[in-house]
């Protein structure tokens, strides 16, 4: 097994991402560690090197010789998330150094080089959880930190998880902001997370109304159904893409022929700023509404306020 592959080996036990188990990765944990392909681990020492000086040697012990420019590469994809799993220190010898200081350096931490030295050895499998309980590892780091960025949906006394991010966002304020407002009593047939496309969907309302089930990926983004007066919402989240179009309307007319509710297409936005870039792109005789301004909407005819269409 090359020096290489057993950083990565390393690196995977002490649970780095997939992304920090690269090649450059591995070299970089070996240079910091001053070690070759011949050199043991037991060996590993702990020297402090700046980003350019660790490119030097990935070329002078490994013959890996990378631009000048990798230097912003190793600091972003690898130093940074070294740092967040406390594999290494930031200018330990000078603390108080400022961060965009040329004299910028890094140091494998003290519990980081007592662990790597017993790599290949008896006691590898308690150092490593010795490190692991001394500081959480970086996967349950990022998992944790995911976890509380969540945004979460309450509906009917259950309460969903969406990841994060302002699609979403728009989403859970389509539901209880527009749906309070203009489509009080509706009931939520279907909303896509991102990561879950069928985070939340009515499959038995889907049938009785006859609607797909086997086209998730091109279902509006979130489906509201007001069964008093049998009218359906077909509501877009847009932040960076994706209004009722003339050309998704006729996409959605044809998904929902077979469909005998009224269709109500709408177009939500989080922000005046949003919807004025795509003014030019939304259909005729389609609705939008804007999360920023929830009490109105903007009825895209002249002839009626929200309601269906003669299909």
């Amino acid at each position: 097994m090359s020096k290489i592959t057993e950083a990565q080996a390393v690196l995977a036990a002490l649970q780095l991402p997939a992304a920090q188990q690269t090649e450059i990765a591995a070299l970089t944990l070996l240079v910091l560690a001053q070690l070759d392909d011949n050199t043991p681990w037991i060996d590993a020492k702990r020297p402090s090197l700046r980003i350019h000086d660790m490119i030097q040697a990935m070329s002078n012990r490994f013959g890996r010789v990378y631009a000048e420019n990798t230097r912003e590469t190793v600091r972003r994809q690898v130093i940074h998330q070294f740092e967040q799993a406390r594999i290494v220190d930031r200018n330990p010898n000078e603390p108080g150094l400022a961060t965009n200081s040329p004299r910028t350096h890094y140091a494998l931490t003290d519990a980081a080089i007592h662990t790597i030295r017993q790599f290949n050895t008896p006691t590898w499998a308690e150092a490593v959880k010795d490190f692991l309980n001394l500081q959480q590892s970086l996967i349950e780091l990022y998992e944790r930190k995911r976890e509380l960025q969540l945004i979460p949906l309450t509906y009917q006394g259950k309460e969903y998880q969406l990841s994060s991010g302002k699609h979403n966002e728009l989403q859970v304020a389509i539901v209880e902001a527009f749906g309070q407002r203009f489509a009080p009593g509706a009931k939520l047939l279907y909303l896509g997370d991102t990561t879950n496309k069928s985070l939340l969907i009515d499959e038995a309302a889907f049938t009785k109304l006859n609607i797909p089930l086997t086209k998730h990926n091109k279902l509006p983004d979130v489906i509201l159904y007001d069964e008093q007066r049998n009218w359906l919402y077909l509501i877009e989240a847009v932040t960076s893409h994706g209004p009722v179009t003339p050309k998704r309307r006729v996409e959605l007319d044809e998904m929902f022929i077979n469909c005998p509710a009224g269709l109500i297409y709408v177009s939500a936005f989080p922000d005046l700023m949003t919807f004025r870039s795509f003014l030019n792109e939304i259909a005729w005789e389609t609705e939008v509404w804007i999360s920023e301004l929830p009490d109105h909407m903007i009825h895209f005819n002249g002839d009626r306020f929200i309601g269906p269409r003669t299909r």
